[in-house]
């Protein structure tokens, strides 16, 4: 046997075992995973709760001042006088009133010019363009011609509303739509898909991610437009609240409003993210 032949068969004897040692070794040198990791719990609370306990040992230790900014205990010692009198539940319902119904006209206009523009070559020439010079226009500088038109009531307010809505479910859901890749439009031609399975098969599921995105803005919107709106001519709600705690120098009053307006729009936006993870289960992102 030559010298090659030699190297050749003791090649070929050590290669299975030398393959075996590295499937051994391989899970070793595996790479650290890249991914976040799993979700903490309850992990939306924890900077607020950081923010608070933050809040109180600043209260506690004299560094702020309690006629700018009170205390944890003076601000929870408010709301409860406020609850027991009556006067924050009558002011929480109102301002909820409002922001449903502004809420819901915004969303379903925005759904609505949305896919009409998205689905359609003439929807989008007549309504895009609009939209989008609506989008330029701030929406609380058109508060003094939406009071002459529509009056100073309750009118007008739920339009703003719905009009700060509108906007961001309109272009989020707009530019999901937009880009829907094209195969799956082929597909569905060369499948012989009607119009309506094809919205249904594809084009819902492809936009349903930026609706969400859409949606938790316009959400959020709903309340911030909220605080101005309902101190303007208003009796009634948060922001009236706060409007006449202002004249009177009541800080931990205007404080509670505050607090409660951020904890509706945490809630709100919790309540559409839960909603959001389970109708996109079917997904496999970096969050999940």
């Amino acid at each position: 046997m030559t010298t090659s032949q030699t190297l050749d068969t003791s090649a070929a004897t050590s290669t299975p075992s030398n393959a075996v040692e590295g499937a051994i070794e391989a899970p070793r040198r595996r790479r650290r995973g890249l991914a976040p990791g799993k979700r903490l719990p309850a992990s939306r609370v924890v900077g607020p709760l950081l923010v608070l306990a933050l809040w109180a040992a600043a209260s506690a230790a004299g560094q702020l001042d309690p006629a700018a900014i009170p205390a944890p205990w003076t601000v929870l010692r408010t709301a409860g006088r406020l609850w027991t009198s009556g006067t924050l539940p009558s002011d929480m319902l109102t301002s909820l009133e409002r922001a449903s119904y502004g809420f819901a006209l915004g969303l379903t206009a925005g759904v609505a010019l949305a896919l009409a523009a998205g689905l359609s070559r003439v929807g989008e020439a007549l309504i895009d363009g609009t939209v989008q010079l609506n989008r330029a226009i701030p929406t609380l500088g058109l508060i003094p011609l939406f009071i002459l038109w529509l009056g100073i009531g309750e009118t007008f307010k739920i339009a703003i509303i719905a009009i700060v809505v509108y906007i961001p479910i309109y272009l989020n859901l707009h530019a999901a739509l937009s880009g829907i890749d094209h195969r799956y439009v082929e597909l569905a031609e060369v499948q012989g898909l009607s119009r309506l399975r094809f919205v249904r098969q594809i084009v819902i599921p492809g936009a349903l991610p930026g609706f969400f995105v859409g949606l938790r803005l316009g959400v959020t919107g709903s309340w911030l437009s909220l605080v101005v709106l309902e101190q303007i001519n208003a009796t009634s709600g948060l922001g009236y609240m706060m409007f006449q705690a202002q004249n009177y120098g009541q800080s931990d009053v205007i404080l509670v409003g505050l607090l409660i307006y951020g904890v509706f729009g945490l809630l709100s936006d919790s309540a559409v993210r839960l909603v959001e993870r389970r109708v996109l289960s079917w997904r496999r992102t970096l969050s999940s």
